[in-house]
């Protein structure tokens, strides 16, 4: 166990933490949902400074490859189902959002034998966009922010499902 996986480790970990929070006094105290925002805001910085720390410190694992992708569909997962049980989030980009991270998850098991498929820098800014997206939408925001952060979430579909076709595309290949 290296500190890569550890982290990847303690971001799954942490996941019921920001979920409990979510769910806080019946999901719209403020001040709990500020400490869900902070605590997938860490789940957020673990899942950078794994990656980094693995290939900088050559501590890449098949471990690694595998358990990372899965930790960010827990993390990410969890915030979203969260999100549309309160009804912060409409269901439909919850469902749209899950299928194509199971649909991709699905793959990797499938095309495993001939070696992980690292995430591509298409992947990396879709993962990214999820956790901001799906972080405006944690927060109490001001309504004035709604909008901005509605085009947000629909720049954060789009790379989602382009990401996820593109995957798909290169596995046929194989």
């Amino acid at each position: 166990m290296n500190l890569p996986n550890l982290l990847t480790v303690l971001r799954i970990l942490l996941t019921p933490l920001g979920a409990y929070a979510l769910f806080k006094n019946g999901g719209n105290d403020h001040t709990w949902m500020i400490i869900a925002w902070c605590t997938f805001f860490a789940i957020g910085l673990t899942d950078f400074f794994d990656g980094r720390i693995a290939r900088a410190k050559n501590q890449i694992t098949e471990f690694g490859k595998l358990l990372d992708p899965i930790a960010d569909k827990v993390s990410i997962g969890t915030a979203m189902v969260s999100l549309s049980i309160l009804h912060h989030l409409p269901w439909w980009v919850t469902i749209v959002i899950m299928a194509r991270e199971i649909g991709v998850t699905v793959l990797r098991f499938v095309v495993i034998s001939d070696g992980v498929i690292p995430a591509s820098k298409g992947g990396k800014m879709k993962a990214l966009m999820q956790g901001f997206g799906v972080g405006w939408f944690i927060l109490p925001l001001p309504h004035w922010l709604v909008i901005p952060r509605d085009i947000f979430m629909a720049i954060t579909i789009t790379l989602t499902i382009t990401t996820g076709y593109e995957y798909f595309k290169q596995v046929m290949k194989r």
